[in-house]
């Protein structure tokens, strides 16, 4: 069930974003490239959090996020996980195409090391609250939101900083999955609601 994909968050990940990101260092051992597949593979593929952070976290990313179509990329990401947990299965598909999608491993660990010194500010504010935003039935409004989030990710491409908005509130909304924390989904919810205004604003 879907509620069961959200339910084994704390089994499938660690808790902490520092410890996510050391986990997400060692995909593909020592390839010279790293692919969406080992990405998700030293994550856990049973879980919709860790769709939710590798494409928050790209689409976030320098030398990665800013490459034209990576934001779309990330967002047919999460709108196949999304629409798949929203319709109730339990174990999340992905075409071989995009599961084939590689990036260099001297950029890879580049954003990596990029992202470890705020993760450790970010883990020290992360804890178990609000959980009445994230439990059943609570998860999906998360899911909605970011459906909506990825759906309106490839006009985001063309209005400046509002991919960076839509990636960060895709993070919020995954450690708030991870952590258990309903403040860092309470946060994606008002993020995502001031990114879309300004994508609105934008494109009129």
């Amino acid at each position: 069930m879907a509620g069961e994909a959200i339910d084994r968050e704390s089994e499938s990940s660690p808790g902490d974003l520092s410890r996510l990101l050391a986990r997400v260092q060692r995909a593909g051992d020592h390839a010279e490239s790293v692919s969406l597949k080992a990405i998700l593979d030293s994550l856990g593929r049973r879980s919709f959090a860790p769709f939710l952070l590798v494409a928050g976290l790209v689409t976030l990313a320098p030398l990665i996020g800013d490459i034209p179509g990576v934001p779309t990329l990330m967002a047919m990401l999460v709108v196949l996980a999304a629409a798949q947990l929203l319709a109730g299965r339990e174990h999340i598909w992905l075409p071989s195409w995009l599961l084939r999608r590689r990036v260099s491993r001297a950029r890879f660990i580049a954003v990596i090391r990029w992202m470890q010194r705020p993760a450790r500010w970010i883990d020290r504010l992360l804890k178990p609250r609000l959980t009445l935003l994230i439990r059943q039935p609570a998860h999906l409004p998360v899911a909605m939101t970011s459906l909506l989030i990825a759906l309106a990710m490839p006009p985001m491409e063309v209005v400046p900083f509002t991919a960076n908005g839509a990636g960060l509130a895709l993070t919020l909304f995954a450690l708030a999955l991870l952590a258990h924390d309903g403040l860092m989904a309470l946060l994606g919810y008002l993020l995502t609601f001031g990114t879309l205004a300004l994508v609105i604003v934008g494109l009129a």
